[in-house]
């Protein structure tokens, strides 16, 4: 199965973590970046009486959509060509790559303007364009960033969020010239001046593009609206100006009605941004005689999610809006940071997506390491719009990951001898009874301070990153027994 969803190469995840947690400066980036989006999050939410209604609405409609998705997107297909629209179906990356570029070259172009899409990241399209001689520029200043500094997105919101103020002038000034309009001389890192920066850089690019792609936040059946939101303007330049414009959308973002929005509308820049509603959101339908683009495509992705919407348990992944709020609740991004998920679908959301998109079990994929990748606090389902139970899948993913591993191998793994064992001693009170009479003087004789001491070979892996506290000298089988006799008497 052909995907673009993780980045080839990338080590697995813990790996990756090892190292991005010994980067202090990535440390203080995310955790400066991450509380700061937690405490707007926080209080726009709490000005809401009805905030958890809207979350169980968001999530009925979602699962509802889900189980009819074939059905609206039949729908969608023909409001959309019914309104102007051309709408084209892309099994894979491969094919979705190829419909788009098909599409500019048809136009005669050899550049185009980008929206921020998680879409066109997951099949890789600006790699595509540039190998067939078309330069996409990016426009949304997070993903601008990234670009300029040949570097890939860590947040699904904020992709540049691992890096700072500082880090950002240099790249500016570094980099602009070679993307067109250089950087002002003498910038400095406030962000007004940067933000002045990227402005006059793109303005350019805004006036004589011909071709725009873009994502899609929603799409709706019934009227073949599709929408996209944004707090910069840089999507209303892209999907305004332009003569053609072609949006990639993953199947799993229609909804059934127009009318849903007024839920999502609300639920989505709360989550997102921490804002009331966002600054821009752009709607259109179709096309409009001397209104906008004169052409519009929708190529409509699945690569893989009609695979995952098999699974009654993971297809709940299907229902994330984008928000990232998991991402920003989570303990573990907060101390990693995104590109250690080795994904463009990064945190919790990721290492429940992104397994399934890619499919488990496959050799040639770091993704059976993501259902690991989290502590199961359940933060991410607090935070969740939509109420995507992500422990829950988690817990589901890394079962059938083991499965996958033990189908494959004739022998069996450290982890199952050592669950085999642990079985047959649980499952019989006399050999647990003697386990804990061996285990405790053992235990003592490598404590420290309390707790269990660094243990030999492979059990030093455990003991080396927790703290196990040492067994009582007395069980509580023998303590009962002992009591109990002493009562008696």
């Amino acid at each position: 199965m052909p995907d673009n969803v993780t980045w080839l190469g990338a080590p697995s995840f813990p790996d990756a973590a090892r190292t991005a947690v010994a980067d202090t400066q990535l440390r203080t980036n995310l955790r400066k970046a991450t509380g700061t989006i937690r405490d707007k999050r926080l209080a726009v939410t709490a000005e809401l009486d009805d905030w958890e209604q809207l979350r169980d609405a968001g999530e009925a409609i979602k699962r509802r959509t889900l189980r009819h998705l074939d059905e609206h997107l039949v729908r969608l297909e023909e409001s959309v060509t019914r309104a102007g629209g051309h709408v084209h179906w892309a099994a894979d990356a491969a094919e979705a790559n190829r419909i788009v570029t098909d599409l500019v070259k048809a136009t005669g172009e050899r550049e185009v303007v980008k929206v921020k899409s998680m879409a066109t990241q997951e099949i890789a399209l600006n790699e595509f364009l540039a190998a067939e001689g078309i330069t996409a520029y990016e426009t949304d200043l997070a993903e601008l960033i990234v670009q300029l500094g040949d570097d890939r997105p860590s947040h699904i919101l904020v992709p540049a969020i691992h890096r700072n103020r500082a880090e950002i002038r240099e790249i500016f000034r570094r980099e602009m010239g070679r993307w067109g309009r250089p950087a002002p001389e003498g910038l400095t890192d406030r962000p007004s001046d940067l933000a002045d920066a990227a402005r006059l850089h793109l303005r350019e690019k805004f006036l004589r593009a011909k071709v725009a792609v873009s994502g899609a936040n929603f799409a709706a059946a019934d009227t073949g609206t599709v929408g996209v939101v944004e707090s910069e303007g840089n999507g209303r330049m892209c999907l305004t100006l332009p003569e053609t414009l072609i949006t990639v959308m993953g199947i799993e973002k229609v909804l059934p009605s127009f009318e849903d929005l007024e839920v999502f509308l609300q639920l989505l820049p709360r989550s997102s941004t921490g804002e009331r509603m966002n600054p821009y959101t752009s709607m259109w339908t179709g096309t409009t005689e001397g209104d906008g683009p004169s052409d519009f495509h929708l190529v409509l992705l699945d690569n893989g999610r009609t695979a995952t919407l098999k699974d009654t348990v993971g297809r709940q992944a299907l229902a994330c809006i984008r928000c990232s709020a998991c991402l920003n609740v989570c303990p573990v991004y907060e101390r990693t940071g995104g590109h250690a998920y080795g994904s463009v679908y990064p945190g919790p959301i990721g290492a429940v997506l992104t397994p399934q998109l890619v499919g488990v079990g496959r050799d040639d994929s770091h993704a059976d390491s993501l259902p690991f990748a989290s502590t199961l606090c359940g933060a991410c389902y607090d935070a969740c719009p939509v109420k995507i139970n992500i422990p829950e899948v988690l817990v589901h993913l890394r079962a059938k990951v083991v499965e996958s591993k033990r189908a494959k191998s004739r022998m069996p793994t450290p982890e199952a001898l050592v669950m085999k064992a642990a079985a047959a001693v649980l499952n019989s009170p006399g050999r647990l009874s003697a386990a804990q009479r061996l285990a405790n003087p053992a235990a003592r004789l490598v404590s420290r301070r309390g707790t269990i001491g660094n243990l030999p070979g492979p059990l030093s892996r455990w003991t080396g990153t927790r703290d196990t506290a040492v067994p009582p000298k007395e069980s509580l089988r023998a303590w009962w027994r002992r009591t109990r006799e002493e009562d008696a008497k």
